[in-house]
C-alpha cells in the first residue's frame, strides 16, 4: 500500500509539472541599440537591423508587433509590422506615416492617424494589409471595448471670442468618411482657467467598460504645467473633471477590477515637489485620497492588485530654484490603499534610479538606469516579497510585454 501511495504521489507531481511547463513562457518586445528584439522565456532574438525602432505594440493575440521606424530628428515616422508567425517585416500599405497607432482589442486590426485622418487596416490572408478611411478631423482616438467603434476627439477652434468647445464622436469602424455615420458623443464645455483645453487625448477604458478616462490638454506652454484628468460614462451622459496633473500617459491608470482611478496629481512641470499618488472613486462622490507622504514625490504608478499600488518615489527637492533640473532618484514602493501601509520594495545603488514599473500577473518589472546614462537594465521581482534580479541587460527603454490575459 505504501508503494502505491508513493507511485500515485509521484504521478500527480509529474503531471502537475507537465501542466506547469505547458504554460506559455513570458514574452516581451524590447529595444536594444535602437533595434527591435523579442525575449521569450530565456531566449533573446534580434528582429530588426539598421533601423531606429520606436513604440513597439503587440496585437491582441500576440502574432504581430507594430512599431515606428523613425530617426533621431523626429522627421521620419514610418509604420511597420512584424509577423511572428511568418518571421517577416512589412508595411500595411506602400508607405504609412503616423505617430499614433492602436491595435483593436479583439482582432488583428490596426488603426492609425495620418495628419488628422483616421484609417484602419483591412485583413488579407489573416494579416493587417491595406487600409480604409474612417474619419477626417481627428485629434485623438481610441477603440471602444467592443472593437467595432472609435471614440474620437477633434481639436477646438480659435475664434475672436475665444476657443470653441471640444467635440467627441462615436464612429463605427466602417464609417468610410460618411458624415451620417459620425455620431455626436459628448461636447466638453471648456472654461478658463478651471476647465480649459483645446485637445482631448490618451483615452483609457475602465475594466468594466462603463467609463473612459482622458486628459483635457490646454495650449502648449500651459500643458507643460497642468492638464485636467477627466472621465466620461460609456453612454456619453455623465462627465466629471477628476483633477490636475502633468501630461504623462502612464501617470493615470484604472484599477484591475474596480472603477477606481489612480493618478499622479499636482501641477508644475518640474518633478521636485507637488506630485502625489491619488485615488479617485468613479463616479466621484467623496473626497479623493492622497497617499504620498510629506517630504516625498511619486513620479509613476502601476496597480499590483485591487488593494496594492506600486509607485516610483523620491525625496522632494524644494531647495532647487534655478540651474540644471535635479535628477530625482526614485525607487519602488508599494502602497496598500485599504490599510495605508507602505514599504520600499526596490533598492537601486548609488546614482541609480528605478522607473517605469510594470506588473505581469504576480511579477514586477522595472527599468533601472544610471543618472548619466540613457540605457539601463530591466529588473524583476517574481513576487512582491521576492529578491530583485536582472531580467534584461543594456536596453534602451522598458520592454512591452505580451499577456494573453490582458489581451483576451
Amino acid at each position: 500500500m505504501g508503494i502505491r501511495i508513493i507511485l500515485l504521489l509521484t504521478f500527480i507531481w509529474c503531471h502537475s509539472s507537465m501542466i506547469g511547463s505547458a504554460e506559455a513562457p513570458l514574452t516581451a518586445a524590447f529595444i536594444r541599440d535602437h533595434q527591435l528584439w523579442i525575449k521569450t522565456g530565456e531566449q533573446e532574438i534580434q528582429i530588426t537591423k539598421n533601423r531606429n525602432v520606436i513604440s513597439p505594440k503587440w496585437s491582441y493575440d500576440g502574432r504581430f508587433i507594430a512599431f515606428i521606424d523613425g530617426d533621431e530628428n523626429g522627421e521620419k515616422s514610418d509604420l511597420y509590422i512584424y509577423d511572428t508567425k511568418e518571421k517577416d517585416i512589412y508595411q500595411p500599405y506602400v508607405r504609412v506615416v503616423t505617430s499614433d497607432f492602436k491595435w483593436s482589442p479583439n482582432k488583428n486590426q490596426l488603426a492609425y492617424t495620418d495628419h488628422g485622418l483616421l484609417n484602419v487596416t483591412k485583413i488579407k490572408n489573416g494579416r493587417p494589409q491595406g487600409f480604409e478611411n474612417v474619419s477626417l478631423g481627428v485629434a485623438g482616438f481610441e477603440w471602444f471595448p467592443n472593437g467595432k467603434e472609435f471614440i474620437v476627439s477633434s481639436q477646438a477652434n480659435l475664434f475672436p471670442t475665444g476657443w470653441s468647445p471640444i467635440p467627441l464622436y462615436r464612429i463605427p469602424v466602417d464609417a468610410n468618411l460618411a458624415k451620417e455615420k459620425m455620431k455626436h458623443f459628448f461636447t466638453i464645455q471648456t472654461k478658463e482657467p478651471d476647465l480649459f483645453g483645446i485637445d482631448a487625448d490618451y483615452f483609457k477604458w475602465s475594466s468594466d467598460g462603463k467609463w473612459v478616462s482622458f486628459l483635457l490638454i490646454p495650449t502648449a506652454s500651459w500643458s507643460m504645467d497642468s492638464n485636467t484628468l477627466c472621465v466620461l460614462s460609456s453612454e456619453g451622459k455623465q462627465f466629471q473633471a477628476v483633477g490636475k496633473m502633468l501630461g504623462f500617459n502612464d501617470w493615470f491608470k484604472w484599477a484591475p477590477s474596480s472603477n477606481q482611478l489612480a493618478y499622479i496629481s499636482g501641477e508644475g512641470r518640474f518633478f521636485v515637489e507637488n506630485k502625489k499618488m491619488t485615488i479617485a472613486d468613479i463616479p466621484i462622490s467623496k473626497q479623493q485620497q492622497e497617499y504620498t507622504p510629506k517630504g516625498f514625490v511619486d513620479l509613476d504608478l502601476e496597480w499590483f492588485t485591487k488593494d496594492l499600488v506600486i509607485v516610483t518615489r523620491a525625496k522632494e527637492n524644494k531647495e532647487w530654484k534655478e540651474g540644471p533640473v535635479p535628477t530625482m532618484f526614485t525607487s519602488l514602493y508599494v502602497i496598500n490603499i485599504r490599510t495605508g501601509e507602505q514599504k520600499q520594495i526596490s533598492f537601486p545603488g548609488k546614482n541609480e534610479l528605478d522607473v517605469e514599473p510594470q506588473v505581469v500577473e504576480t511579477d514586477i518589472f522595472w527599468f533601472r538606469k544610471n543618472a548619466e546614462d540613457s540605457k539601463g537594465d530591466v529588473w524583476v521581482k517574481y513576487n512582491i516579497n521576492g529578491n530583485e534580479q536582472i531580467w534584461l541587460r543594456k536596453v534602451d527603454s522598458a520592454p512591452t510585454f505580451f499577456s494573453q490575459k490582458e489581451n483576451s
